[in-house]
């Protein structure tokens, strides 16, 4: 059976738990899916700040679920729209490593242009620089946030559907898209609630991270062993061993 760690760049414990059950609930039968909670950082992403610490956190987290004697993984998940330090952990990672969003923007691309829901507005710009960066600029017609953030959301889940799906809709009577990207750990879930009362596929970004790290351990085989050609310094001790 293959294994899938699903990396929770948030400090939150109630994200990872809502990460791990509806990631495993995708992953079926064919996955297990291990969720590993960032050690430091911001209980949520909200903010350029928020999200240079969460690359940092991200790449720890990776180097503790790897350490010896712990478990073998087939692929990496990045548990956060926005898969803060997804190039980073690439390049040190032998097996394959996508994001929330990296994945929801391959699913979303496959339909036409599309439009990201999300809540946050500091979001917006950073979503649009992420697109870019990772080619998807062209086929990307606009950020919709709405000002409440993620966690929020998540915490009111009958008010934040409404608000949604009245988001959904609108970005698609603006912008003519062929599917919305419901975006954020967060919001785990919500995207099959709305779907019936917009007009356009709603993709959720947790179930599109999963099937797209299902496909990659699929199809990729195991690399050579990697490490970074320094010396860490003041990380942690996980961390520091991936280094030279």
């Amino acid at each position: 059976m293959r294994r899938l760690l699903l990396i929770n760049p948030n400090t939150s414990d109630a994200i990872s738990a809502l990460l791990q059950t509806h990631a495993q609930a995708a992953a079926g039968s064919q996955q297990t899916v291990f969720t590993r909670t960032a050690r430091f950082g911001a209980p949520y992403i909200s903010c350029e700040a928020s999200y240079a610490v969460a690359a940092h956190a991200t790449l720890d987290a990776w180097a503790a679920a790897i350490a010896p004697g712990q478990e073998r993984f087939d692929s990496v998940l990045i548990g956060c729209f926005g898969d803060p330090g997804l190039l980073a952990l690439r390049q040190v990672s032998q097996i394959p490593v996508t994001g929330l969003a990296e994945a929801s923007f391959v699913a979303a691309a496959e339909k036409g242009r599309f439009a990201i829901v999300t809540g946050g507005e500091r979001w917006k710009p950073m979503l649009e620089r992420l697109a870019h960066s990772l080619g998807y600029a062209e086929q990307l017609a606009g950020v919709h946030t709405v000002t409440a953030t993620g966690a929020e959301l998540a915490a009111d889940p009958l008010a934040a559907q409404v608000l949604l799906a009245r988001a959904c809709g609108d970005a698609v009577r603006q912008w003519g898209v062929q599917s919305v990207i419901l975006g954020g750990a967060g919001l785990a879930g919500m995207a099959a609630t709305i779907q019936p009362v917009v007009a356009v596929p709603v993709i959720d970004s947790v179930l599109a991270g999963v099937a797209h790290a299902m496909r990659q351990a699929q199809q990729e085989t195991l690399q050579a062993a990697k490490v970074v050609d320094f010396a860490w310094s003041g990380v942690s001790a996980e961390l520091l061993a991936t280094g030279r």
